[in-house]
């Protein structure tokens, strides 16, 4: 038996602080040049964008091992016994006939395209526990297709019902529209931010092409035990862009159940509502805190906090992290903070102060900051 923390997600935990709480062997005496390196390669067929994952005293073969699984832009997913190296099994996501999708004319990610978000792992799910992921492939006609799988941790079988295709139309006159509706065209997004699972849904979010086409910002969950959708939320329905990319970083989630989420670029309406909020609903390029169980809206319009003055221009799209009332540095209320492309930290107000009863989509905009 080993004596060590799962890793089931990006960054340890869905705060996405990066904290292991439990390190037991690393100290800052040890790790040094003499005594912390490399001591393995493990070869894959594909770039790795993904965080790696590790699971403890896995069953396999009738023997318990440490595992670390692996997602590669070929479509693939691997288990290693973390230990010595052995390749456990090797799966394919790729349907019959398909190949990885090329890279749209964009440099941020190539040559193929196949996982690069993060997957997420529930030990509790299926028979022996599940490792989620979302892959883009190409089929012999042309058409592309995003598809979440559910594999089996210890076969890389895909579970009963896996996979799913990602569909989603929303209401609303933006980009890609058909009949009254923003039409989610898998072929102009890449899903790179890593998976977030909470309280039974797996949440995701899609970012596009070096903002090539037509595309707007969606949100999406999926069942984990069904993979079926549950809750859509579109972040520029009657505008244009708005990508969640968070450079791999995962949406964020604090212990009341609500997720943060920065939306980099895009449409974002200058006329508020009475509550502060976008008539239109376009959030693009705005800081954002989702409820995913009530059906009411709460705004903070509040300053943001910027370490170094902001700059005009560049998109803020990096990593997310919700801070802990305990690790905050600044005031309790100051609690969630995110970095940009230039180098501008930034912090925002959690805390709502009232909430008025909107229709849904769930899940709901709780507060919105333009960046």
């Amino acid at each position: 038996m080993t004596n060590a923390p799962d890793v089931t997600t990006y960054h340890y935990n869905v705060s996405r602080d990066g904290l292991n709480a439990k390190e037991t062997i690393l100290t800052q005496a040890n790790v040094n040049s003499t005594q912390f390196g490399k001591i393995g390669f493990d070869a894959v067929d594909g770039k790795v964008d993904a965080q790696p994952l590790y699971l403890a005293n896995v069953a396999i073969g009738g023997q318990l091992h440490n595992v670390l699984y692996v997602a590669t832009e070929h479509d693939s997913v691997y288990a290693f016994d973390a230990d010595t190296g052995t390749q456990f099994w090797k799966t394919s996501i790729l349907g019959t006939g398909e190949t990885t999708s090329d890279n749209h004319g964009c440099s941020q990610i190539t040559p193929e395209i196949g996982i690069t978000s993060t997957p997420v792992i529930d030990r509790t799910q299926g028979p022996n526990g599940t490792i989620f992921t979302i892959g883009m492939s190409k089929d012999a006609g042309g058409k592309y297709h995003q598809r979440l799988h559910a594999l089996d941790i210890t076969t890389g079988a895909e579970i009963s019902g896996s996979p799913t295709e990602i569909t989603a139309t929303y209401p609303g006159t933006g980009d890609n529209t058909q009949n009254g509706n923003v039409v989610f065209d898998p072929s102009q997004y890449a899903e790179r931010a890593a998976l977030l699972l909470l309280n039974g849904n797996i949440y995701m979010g899609w970012t596009s092409h070096c903002d090539i086409g037509l595309y707007t910002g969606w949100v999406m969950a999926y069942s984990e035990s069904t993979l079926q959708q549950t809750q859509l939320l579109n972040m520029t329905p009657n505008g244009h862009e708005g990508s969640i990319w968070m450079s791999g970083g995962g949406m964020a989630a604090d212990s009341n159940g609500f997720i943060y989420v920065l939306d980099a670029n895009g449409t974002f309406d200058t006329t508020l509502d009475i509550n502060g909020f976008p008539t239109k609903g376009d959030y693009g390029n705005a800081m954002v805190k989702l409820s995913t169980t009530l059906p009411c809206v709460q705004v903070v319009r509040t300053p943001l906090i910027s370490f170094v003055p902001p700059p005009e221009g560049p998109q803020r799209n990096e990593p997310w992290m919700e801070v802990p009332e305990k690790r905050s540095f600044m005031t309790p209320r100051l609690k969630a903070r995110k970095a940009d492309q230039v180098g501008c930290v930034q912090v925002a107000q959690r805390q709502v102060p009232s909430c008025s009863m909107l229709p849904p989509p769930v899940p709901t905009v709780r507060w919105v900051t333009p960046l």
